[in-house]
C-alpha cells in the first residue's frame, strides 16, 4: 500500500529536475540502466531507465579521460556494496534505514529486506517529486518507505523525527555519494545531526574521496571537468578513519579488491590503475561508539 507519509505532490511530465546534484543522481540511474540489460547485472534497478528517460538525459559526467570512462561500472560495484551493506544492517537487528541525499536510490523498492523495516529518503522536495511522478506508486519492498522532503545539507532531524524515526532504536544511514560534494563544515554539521538520533548499534556507510588522490593525474582532469558544470567534490579526507572517529563513529575502509564482483568488474582498467588511483575514493562504513 501506498506510504501516507509520502505527500509531495508527483510533476506533469516534462517537469524538468532541480539543477545541481540532481545530474549526478542521473548518472547513477544512467549507470544502473545499463547494467540491469546485462544478463547477470550486479544491480537490479528497473526504474532506473525511466528515470533517465523522463528527465530527457543525454551524455554522462563530463570530459573523456580514464576516470570517466571508469565512473559508470564504479557507481554499479559501489552500489552493489552498499546495497550488501543496508541489508545485512537490517537482519542484523537495525529495521530503520535513513538515506541522507537519496537522490533517485531504489533501494526501498528493490532489495530483500527483513520483516518490519523502514525505509527514510531524505531529500529535496522537488527531487523527490520527480522520483515519486517516475515511480507511479509502486510497492516498497520493506515493510514502510516515507519521504521527507527537506534539505539533506540544512536542517532536516525534526523533520525526520516527525516522519517517524525513532531514536532510540539503531539505524542504518546512508549518504552513499552526497557528502563529498557539500563544504566541509556543512558534513560535519549533517553527520553531527546523524549521531545525534543514533541509538548503540546503528551504523553508517558513505563514500569518501582521498584527499591524496585528487590532485593525481588519473583524478584531477575529471575534477576540473566536474567543477566546470558547477559540480565540486569539495569534502576530502586523507585518514577516514580518524575523521569518523572524532564525529564519535568506528569506521573502516573497505579492502575493494577483494571483493569478487569488484575484481571482475573492474579487470579491464586494471592498467589504468596506477595504487593511487585504484585508492582515490574511500567505500567507508561504521558503528557508532559507545557512549
Amino acid at each position: 500500500m501506498p506510504d501516507p507519509a509520502r505527500t509531495q505532490p508527483s510533476p506533469p511530465p516534462g517537469t524538468p529536475l532541480p539543477d545541481g546534484l540532481s545530474r549526478v543522481a542521473l548518472w547513477t540511474a544512467s549507470a544502473h540502466a545499463r547494467e540491469f540489460g546485462r544478463s547477470a547485472p550486479y544491480v537490479r534497478d528497473p526504474w532506473a531507465a525511466d528515470f533517465v528517460r523522463a528527465a530527457g538525459l543525454t551524455g554522462g559526467p563530463p570530459g573523456d579521460g580514464p576516470l570517466q570512462r571508469l565512473l559508470p561500472d564504479w557507481a554499479v560495484v559501489r552500489t552493489r556494496f552498499y546495497d550488501e551493506f543496508l541489508v545485512g544492517a537490517a537482519r542484523a537487528g537495525c529495521r530503520q534505514v535513513v538515506l541522507l541525499g537519496a537522490g533517485l536510490d531504489t533501494r526501498a523498492f528493490r532489495l530483500d529486506w527483513p520483516t518490519g523495516t523502514h525505509v527514510f529518503e531524505v531529500e529535496d522536495p522537488a527531487l523527490l517529486a520527480f522520483k515519486e511522478h517516475v515511480l507511479d506508486w509502486a510497492a516498497p519492498s520493506c515493510g514502510r518507505r516515507t519521504t521527507v522532503g527537506a534539505d539533506p545539507a540544512g536542517s532536516w532531524g525534526a523533520e525526520l523525527l516527525a516522519a517517524g524515526l525513532d531514536p532510540r532504536r539503531p539505524t542504518a544511514w546512508l549518504s552513499e555519494t552526497y557528502l563529498y560534494h557539500l563544504p566541509p563544515r556543512t558534513v560535519e554539521s549533517v553527520v553531527r545531526t546523524m549521531t545525534e538520533l543514533s541509538a548503540p548499534g546503528s551504523v553508517f556507510g558513505a563514500e569518501c574521496v582521498n584527499a591524496d588522490a585528487s590532485s593525481s593525474s588519473f583524478v584531477a582532469p575529471f575534477l576540473d571537468a566536474l567543477s566546470a558544470t558547477g559540480i565540486s567534490w569539495r569534502w576530502q579526507l586523507a585518514d577516514p578513519r580518524g575523521w569518523w572517529a572524532q564525529q564519535g563513529w568506528d569506521a573502516e575502509v573497505a579492502d575493494l579488491f577483494t571483493l569478487p564482483y569488484v575484481v571482475q568488474r573492474l579487470a579491464p582498467y586494471l592498467p589504468l590503475l596506477s595504487e593511487a588511483a585504484a585508492k582515490c575514493v574511500f567505500l567507508t562504513t561504521g558503528t557508532l561508539n559507545e557512549r
